[in-house]
């Protein structure tokens, strides 16, 4: 299974659409899943295009995603449980330590995340962290970037840079 992700797209403050490079690279995933900072639902709409797409709200996100989405989720996929959450919440802690501390209880395998823009893997004990930067807003990052995660025997992330 290959699962395409996404965070931080901030459609149409810092991009009109989604980058080329992006959709391009989602051609053949099985899933989208997007960590929130969504700002249009069109968003999801093209996302929805080309796979299923599971999604949480981010800080930015507008009253309209407010209601059609979850702040956080947790999905099965062939075995493996994987955490979604977007990871602000003020000062309390780094991006990193919001998202370990929202899945504390819920042994989960993957914890994807955003909010920072900045594209990080790491395992915290057997759990993979993951947060695939944005596509749109570089911020202090070199490149735009999305994820790729792929499932076997095991999980593995994979960050996709583009300029």
């Amino acid at each position: 299974m290959i699962i395409g992700v996404i965070s931080d797209t901030h459609i149409p403050s810092r991009a009109k659409l989604i980058p080329i490079q992006v959709l391009r690279g989602f051609e053949k995933v099985d899933l989208i899943i997007h960590a929130g900072d969504i700002c249009e639902e069109s968003v999801l709409e093209q996302l929805r295009a080309i796979a299923p797409v599971k999604a949480v709200v981010g800080n930015i996100d507008g009253i309209e995603l407010q209601n059609k989405l979850p702040k956080k989720l947790i999905i099965n996929q062939k075995g493996f449980k994987i955490g979604i959450i977007h990871g602000d919440g003020g000062k309390r802690g780094s991006t990193l330590e919001r998202a370990l501390e929202a899945f504390k209880d819920d042994n989960v395998n993957c914890i994807i995340f955003g909010h920072s823009h900045l594209a990080h893997i790491s395992l915290k004990g057997s759990i993979l962290l993951f947060n695939p930067g944005s596509p749109t807003d570089r911020r202090r990052s070199k490149y735009f970037s999305y994820g790729i995660l792929e499932i076997k025997d095991s999980i593995k992330a994979n960050i996709v840079y583009f300029k």
